[in-house]
């Protein structure tokens, strides 16, 4: 039994449901099984259908209409809900035991930061359901190639690393709205972050906030732990490039059980049958003279 995940993280409108359909196209298209759960109970209809759907247990849209609640208190009461009812999800996803599974989760950090949902989350799927998981992390490439929005996407990666406990890849997507040549030539620096090109924001925000700049910048140097994967989601290579990384991190390949050689050709015994007496024709039945 191989089950595997990969929960896909990242602030709103950095490509999180685009790279999971992505994700799921190429993994089908290889020839192996993967479905999509969705994890946000505020998601709209895309081009692919969820396997699983936390909408079919609970929805945003009818919390705010029956509770009166705003969108980021719905989104919390809709996990919370989830987490009470946990036999749910259990049996919606119990029967995939030889599957790939794409968590897509809503863009709200505050699910990891402030109070621990989809920490907590993640640990009931390892140890509770035997998942192999890995989050994947995205930041917009246009985004953060302003200095101090990096800065703060650094952070907030850092954080999530942290929090989830899991193991985890960050990623800078939509690389294809990067269209000039010199924010390409920028954008590689930004894959591998240094100290040197973080204590830069200095130079771009008020001097009182120097010396809190420099105690982060000292911070991410000393974990080294973050470093970005480029993702063109519109490019299979692209695509194909993360799932290296997130099948070495999750061990897909060794958890595949070896099959037997017929396997590969013979579709049922009666083909076998007629295969083996076709061979035994042509050389007289296999008997000595």
């Amino acid at each position: 039994m191989s089950r595997v995940g990969v929960m896909v993280l990242g602030p709103a409108g950095v490509g999180k449901s685009t790279f999971c359909a992505s994700l799921l196209n190429l993994i089908q298209s290889v020839g192996r099984r993967a479905h999509l759960v969705n994890l946000d109970p505020a998601a709209e209809p895309g081009e692919y259908e969820f396997t699983v759907d936390i909408r079919d247990l609970i929805s945003l849209e009818d919390v705010m209409e029956e509770m009166s609640f705003g969108p980021n208190g719905g989104l919390l009461y809709c996990f919370e809900f989830l987490m009470s009812h946990l036999d749910w999800l259990d049996e919606e996803i119990g029967d995939y035991e030889d599957e790939f599974l794409i968590f897509d989760c809503p863009g709200q950090i505050e699910l990891y930061t402030h109070i621990p949902v989809l920490p907590a989350l993640a640990k009931h799927l390892s140890q509770n359901l035997g998942f192999s998981l890995c989050a994947a992390y995205l930041l917009e490439a246009p985004f953060v190639i302003d200095k101090p929005k990096f800065f703060s996407g650094v952070m907030s990666a850092m954080s999530a690393m942290i929090l989830l406990e899991l193991p985890h890849i960050n990623i800078l997507s939509k690389l294809d709205l990067i269209k000039d040549d010199v924010s390409k030539r920028e954008l590689k620096q930004f894959l591998n972050p240094d100290p040197t090109l973080l204590s830069g924001i200095n130079s771009s925000t008020n001097p009182k906030f120097y010396n809190l700049n420099r105690a982060l910048v000292q911070l991410i140097d000393d974990f080294g732990m973050v470093q970005f994967l480029p993702l063109d989601s519109t490019a299979p290579e692209s695509v194909a490039n993360i799932l290296s990384y997130i099948d070495d991190i999750t061990q897909w390949a060794e958890a595949q059980e070896p099959k037997e050689p017929k396997d590969e050709y013979v579709e049922d015994d009666d083909e076998f049958g007629q295969m083996l007496a076709a061979a035994e024709a042509a050389g007289g039945g296999g008997k000595e003279e």
